[in-house]
């Protein structure tokens, strides 16, 4: 029994796929039985019904393994589906053959319209984060280069100074946390484009900001680079990982030294500090800064460890998979 067209839409036998294999068994069975009969009263020799046995069993065994092909085949697509590559007609109850069972184009049906949806969020997904970094990034800015323009200018006082200053140190925070939710907003294409960076270089200019952060306070910023090396992967990625480890070591340091090193394949972020803030390694809840690069770490499969360092502070450690050699 073939599908039938009802007012423009397909309608797929129910229980097709079930009686051809209850056909198939059956003629099998009979086939068998008249052989063993004929074998049994001489009718035929014996090399005659082994190989005619062979035979009605090879042809169920094509039989069953031409009713399977659907099913095969819709298992296939499933199993090759790479979201953003593949495309969801291919799952369209058009594509499949007119014998196919209802059941099996049912389930072909919701798996349509289970990767539409996908294909279509991914496609909102982009569309919201590229119009959010405009209208986000553009006067945040306007909002810095405003700033640099007032601090620059003659006469502020010292009071305004500083007012300035903070405002600076707050829309540098605000731009970080920006970029942390937009490459945390992209599930189909984080942390935008891949390329080769080194390490070393990424993290001088992310302690330059930071020590803007902690200017005027009794801490101390120290990078140590007993190794260099370079990755290749999303420098805005990595940027903010390490942005979000210095700040948090930074906010949690009342007055002592915050140390960066870099070592063959991983970063350290430690500090020993007087009356620290710092949440423990095995505390019930990280903080916002350490959650943020935990999430980043996760994405961007970077190992994240945190353990004791000294007796009141505590060392993030991040572990890259493939590091890659500086040229000299």
């Amino acid at each position: 029994m073939n599908a039938k067209h009802v007012q423009g839409m397909t309608v797929f036998p129910a229980g097709a796929f079930r009686r051809r294999i209850a056909w198939v068994f059956v003629l099998q069975c009979v086939a068998a039985a008249v052989v063993c009969v004929m074998g049994a009263y001489d009718e035929a020799p014996l090399g005659a019904v082994i190989a005619l046995l062979i035979a009605i069993t090879g042809l169920g065994w094509l039989a069953i393994y031409r009713e399977w092909q659907p099913v095969s085949t819709l298992a296939r697509v499933i199993r090759d589906w790479r979201e953003g590559q593949s495309d969801p007609s291919a799952l369209q109850l058009a594509q499949l053959p007119y014998s196919t069972d209802a059941d099996l184009a049912v389930l072909a049906h919701a798996l349509h319209g289970f990767a539409s949806r996908l294909a279509d969020y991914g496609q909102r997904e982009r569309n919201f984060t590229r119009d959010a970094s405009h209208e986000l990034r553009t006067p945040l800015t306007v909002i810095r280069m405003s700033v640099d323009m007032l601090a620059d200018e003659d006469g502020l006082s010292d009071a305004g100074l500083r007012s300035v200053r903070r405002i600076h140190r707050a829309t540098r925070e605000l731009e970080a946390l920006v970029e942390v939710l937009l490459i945390l907003a992209r599930e189909s294409d984080p942390g935008g484009s891949v390329e080769q960076f080194v390490v070393n270089d990424v993290l001088r200019r992310e302690l330059e900001t930071a020590r803007e952060l902690i200017a005027g306070t009794p801490v101390e910023l120290q990078l140590e680079e007993p190794a260099r090396f370079a990755l290749r992967g999303s420098t805005r990625a990595f940027s903010v990982l390490c942005w979000q480890l210095i700040r948090d070591a930074c906010q949690n340091v009342a007055a002592g030294r915050i140390v960066v090193t870099v070592l063959p394949g991983a970063i350290t972020v430690s500090h020993a500090a007087e009356a620290a803030l710092a949440v423990r390694p095995g505390g019930e809840q990280l903080s916002f800064e350490l959650a943020i690069a935990k999430r980043i770490s996760d994405r961007f499969a970077w190992p994240l460890e945190l353990h004791a360092a000294g007796k009141t502070g505590v060392a993030a450690r991040v572990h890259f998979p493939d590091p890659l050699p500086v040229a000299a």
